[in-house]
């Protein structure tokens, strides 16, 4: 992964506003550690710059002309592309939301997010970290029973190993915006506890970072829906 002191993090901007994506790359140009390699207008196009550039992070809008973002997210995950996409829009309802992260989408944010709290959410995104902006957030958690225990463990599609309570625990945790910090302090343990949970719970679902874990999880019952 990019990103190291000698190595920028790579990023791809797609939004079919021309002036959004020229104030994006100039809000990147000159960041330490950030580099912008191209620019998309659709999903389509960025499914295709995605695979020939390479990026890190992909900045992705999702109501675009033609393929929208949610499709061009399904799209690199079903290519096995690496980059991890980050959603900066402007909606932040179920209907946009849900599917973005069920999709793949490693993170959620609003475009009203102020430009440090974006450079540190795509930092955050490089290294497969969960982002969501506090609506996102909250939209999730109000999507779950709140204060209810997590459900009882459920067997995968595939017959495999089901989440333990604990893992149930940081899952639900996580779906409510807790970071490692966060979900360490509230269930009394230390951060690589948490996350040890979390590989464990990536390989029981199938799936490689929070976003997806919660999306799956959401997808499988295994989080309460109000």
């Amino acid at each position: 992964m990019s990103g190291t002191d000698d190595t920028p993090i790579r990023l791809l901007i797609v939004d079919d506003h021309p002036v959004v994506r020229d104030g994006l790359r100039g809000m990147f140009t000159g960041e330490p550690g950030l580099e912008v390699l191209g620019e998309a207008g659709d999903g389509a196009e960025a499914v295709r710059l995605a695979a020939e550039l390479r990026p890190d992070v992909v900045l992705m809008d999702l109501r675009m002309p033609g393929m929208d973002g949610v499709t061009a997210i399904t799209r690199m995950a079903e290519s096995g592309l690496p980059c991890r996409v980050l959603v900066l829009t402007t909606y932040d309802t179920d209907r946009d939301v849900l599917p973005a992260i069920e999709a793949g989408a490693t993170g959620y944010l609003l475009k009203d997010t102020r430009k440090d709290e974006l450079f540190r959410a795509v930092r955050a995104a490089a290294h497969g970290e969960a982002v969501l902006s506090p609506p996102v957030a909250t939209l999730l958690m109000s999507r779950m029973r709140s204060g209810a225990a997590p459900a009882p463990p459920v067997p995968s599609r595939d017959g495999e190993e089901p989440l333990s309570p604990r893992e149930l625990e940081v899952l639900a945790l996580v779906a409510r915006g807790s970071t490692n910090r966060d979900a360490a302090a509230k269930l009394f343990v230390s951060e690589a506890t948490i996350k040890t949970h979390l590989l464990h719970i990536y390989a029981k679902l199938g799936v490689n970072d929070r976003a997806a874990a919660v999306g799956t999880a959401f997808d499988r019952g295994l989080l309460r829906p109000r």
